[in-house]
């Protein structure tokens, strides 16, 4: 028996070839970064393998027979359909995000190894005479600038000889230029920061060089995080991989100045490499879950998924209008007794 063309017949096909044609694109681009060229292949036989379930299901709800075997398989294929859906959209919406993530927590790493490597250099004195001497020196600058007694008098003097005593060493009296006590309280200062903070060369050029990266990459990466969304996805891997090498570069150097027992260091390397990958997608989204990663995940389920719950709702309801109006005979009223 011929089946007539039902509107709802026009409806459901319309909308599964516009899901499936959506999820079919997704999913080409989600399995590139697996299958290569042969993704489009597979993505186009999952998505004809869905449409023909599609049919399938309509017809047996039409007859009235079972869809669970059609249900599962269909479910079964569209699993792979969503997996890919989700590494697509994810990474499409949320590579800025990604990156931007990235070269946060290399500048925090950067932060963390600058304390751990100040704090393991062999400094002279403890942090309690530091600390003596940073307040001897703060009021030995106030008193060389007070203008009622300006330069080394009597009370600079005797501060001089708190730092000497507390140092052990010899503190030279400078001299002003043209009068200029700002600079006379600058450069004493500067000396008796270099007494304190007296390393050996190979640790003072660590430091030196730790301190003038750390500003470096702070300001840059803080930098690049203003430029537009476009420009951040193009260059943000060059900056990436840039950075941590440095930063690898002087973990080692300082693992090797101070020595295993004093500092430890385990390199770090890019996880943004992975970005395409559908493993890197759902563990960033699983990490950083929020509003955004459950938009695309609800958004990848509906694609797959709403349309076998459309058919099924959609066809019951025509099936049970046909067994209420189709049905044709006598009402027999039985005799009373």
């Amino acid at each position: 028996m011929n089946k007539r063309i039902t509107p709802t017949d026009l409806f459901l096909a319309v909308l599964a070839l516009l899901l499936i044609s959506v999820s079919f694109f997704q999913t080409w681009i989600g399995l590139q970064q697996i299958f290569g060229p042969a993704s489009f292949i597979m993505a186009l036989v999952l998505s004809l393998l869905l449409l023909f379930l599609c049919v399938k299901m309509r017809n047996a709800k039409l007859e009235n027979r079972s869809t669970s075997s059609l249900v599962g398989i269909y479910i079964f294929i569209a699993s792979f359909c969503f997996l890919a859906n989700f590494n697509a959209l994810y990474t499409r919406f949320m590579r800025t995000d990604i990156y931007a993530t990235e070269l946060r927590d290399i500048n925090k790493h950067f932060n963390d190894l600058e304390t751990a490597i100040l704090s393991r250099l062999s400094y002279k004195y403890n942090k309690e005479t530091a600390q003596n001497v940073e307040i001897k020196k703060k009021q030995l600058i106030e008193q060389i600038k007070d203008p009622g007694n300006k330069g080394i008098g009597i009370r600079a003097q005797s501060l001089i000889r708190d730092i000497e005593i507390l140092t052990h060493q010899k503190v030279d009296l400078l001299t002003p230029l043209n009068n200029d006590y700002d600079d006379l309280a600058t450069r004493m200062g500067a000396q008796i920061d270099n007494i304190i903070s007296d390393l050996p060369p190979d640790e003072k050029s660590l430091k030196t060089s730790i301190y003038n990266t750390n500003l470096r990459w702070n300001k840059k990466i803080q930098d690049f995080l203003l430029l537009p969304k476009n420009e951040q996805d193009i260059h943000a891997q060059e900056y990436i991989d840039e950075s941590l090498t440095e930063y690898n570069n002087l973990g080692n150097r300082a693992n090797i100045v101070l020595g295993e027992n004093k500092f430890k260091f385990d390199p770090i390397f890019s996880k943004t490499q992975e970005v395409g990958k559908i493993g890197f997608a759902f563990e960033h989204a699983i990490k950083n879950f929020g509003m955004y990663q459950f938009v695309v995940l609800a958004g990848c389920i509906l694609l797959d998924f709403i349309i076998v719950i459309i058919i099924h709702l959609v066809t019951a309801a025509e099936n049970r209008n046909k067994i209420s109006t189709g049905r044709k005979g006598r009402i027999i009223i039985p005799k009373n007794q």
